[in-house]
């Protein structure tokens, strides 16, 4: 189901359903905490096993973090951008982007779907560790899994921080009006959530104008280009 649309005089919901049945509907929400109980403990088993097995330097060690970090932050700007954001202009295609990310467009302050559900993120963790070990090894595919798990949690962390807490620092202020504009502005611009490097990066950063103007204003960029 969708949701339908409200009387602009009446007060916005906070949340909808989004399956008919009670079983998909309870796994579609998550407690904010959940995916912190979850993964903290699995990367710092995997950082004991790298501490255990040894053989890589310690400026080797934080290459590889911070490697693992910045892998997280092009993939959160690329899901966001190509996956979240996918939208086709057909029932399917519209159901689709609602399951994926139109619910939380439409209910952006909806607590119980802020961070990624469990039933999404253990998969993708158990493939991105796989992959990254049988490219790297263990020893350097580890360390970049942890980077990669830390990142990620910074993007569930601040995605509910900036929905639900006021902002009393320049970051925190900066991150918050980042996001901010991207829901109420302009959907075409501002996918980093935890950092806005990718939009810098590929002029995505967004413009605090709605409709016509900003999408005319990055279409005139993407033409200069």
């Amino acid at each position: 189901m969708t949701p339908t649309a409200s009387h602009p005089n009446e007060k916005r919901a906070e949340t909808t359903r989004m399956f008919e049945s009670n079983f998909f509907e309870w796994f579609s929400r998550i407690h904010p905490a959940t995916p912190f109980v979850t993964w903290i403990p699995v990367l710092a088993y995997v950082a004991y096993r790298c501490v255990v097995r040894g053989g890589v330097g310690a400026l080797s060690v934080a290459g590889l973090v911070v490697g693992g970090y910045l892998i997280w932050t092009i993939t959160e700007y690329g899901l966001h951008r190509y996956v979240f954001h996918w939208t086709k202009d057909t029932a399917f295609g519209r159901r689709v982007h609602f399951l994926v990310h139109g619910v939380h467009h439409d209910f952006p302050s909806d607590k119980d779907r802020l961070v990624m559900p469990l039933g999404v993120s253990i998969p993708v963790g158990t493939a991105v560790y796989l992959l990254l070990t049988a490219a790297f090894g263990l020893h350097f595919g580890e360390l970049l899994y942890i980077g990669f798990g830390i990142g990620y949690l910074s993007y569930d962390g601040t995605h509910y921080y900036v929905h639900h807490f006021r902002q009393t620092t320049r970051i925190g202020k900066f991150l918050k009006k980042h996001h901010m504009t991207h829901h109420h502005a302009d959907h075409d611009g501002g996918f980093g959530v935890s950092t806005p490097l990718w939009d810098y990066v590929f002029r995505t950063m967004p413009v605090a104008k709605a409709g016509a103007k900003a999408g005319a204003k990055r279409a005139t960029k993407k033409a200069a280009a």
